[in-house]
Formats: structure tokens, sequence, C-alpha cells
């Protein structure tokens, strides 16, 4: 992953903190859906992201500020794994003072990238 955080627990805590901009936020999403961007044509790489992912988004979509991209997304999370915020986290959510779309879907970011580590666990 070029240029990005580690996918770890310390980068989720900061996508929930909102201490990790909303486009880099977006782009470890991206690059663990298998988007890639080809600099030498301009283009994206869709050749690894899942069909349903492709025909929806050729190009990649800003989950934070798209409800519809952000609703496929959560719906992807096995539903095992739609509480791992809390259970791996002890993420309580958010004050109901804060509870605005943009920080709602950057707790969905967060739970869908947690499911993906849990779900692709690092090679040893």
């Amino acid at each position: 992953m070029l240029d990005l955080p580690p996918l770890n627990t310390d980068t989720i805590w900061a996508i929930l903190q909102d201490a990790i901009a909303d486009d880099t936020a977006n782009r470890l999403v991206w690059h663990c859906l298998g988007y890639r961007y080809d600099s030498r044509t301009g283009a994206w790489d869709t050749s690894a992201v899942p069909a349903d992912w492709q025909e929806a988004y050729p190009d990649p979509p800003d989950f934070i500020g798209s409800r519809p991209a952000t609703v496929k997304l959560t719906r992807s999370i096995p539903k095992a794994n739609k509480q791992l915020l809390k259970e791996q986290l002890g993420f309580e959510g958010y004050k109901v003072n804060e509870l605005v779309p943009r920080k709602t879907r950057r707790a969905t970011l967060a739970n869908w990238l947690l499911s993906y580590i849990k779900e692709h666990p690092p090679e040893e």
C-alpha cells in the first residue's frame, strides 16, 4: 500500500477519532477492495476488484461522501463481523451530538477494515 498507513488497530482507531484524512481512509478501503491506479494510463485498474464492485463502481467511490457506497460496504461485511468495533476495540459508538453522516460512515469504513483484517490475516 503505497503511502498508506499500516492496516492495524491503531489505524482503525485513527479513522474513528478523525485523525486520518477522509481521502486516506477511502484509499485504504479501495486498496483492500483491489482498486489500483495506473499512473501510466491515468485510469483505475479494477482487474482485482470483485465483479459486483466493478459493476457498481468502475472508479472507486467516496465512501464517506456517498451513502449508497457506504450501504454497499455495510452489506458486504459478514454477519459474524458486524460488531467488531465493539468486540475487538471496545468502541462504544459516538455520542448523540456526534452522530453525523460523515462520522457514522467513517465507523462503517473502520468496521469493514477490521472485518477485512479478520478475513485476510497477514501472512507470517
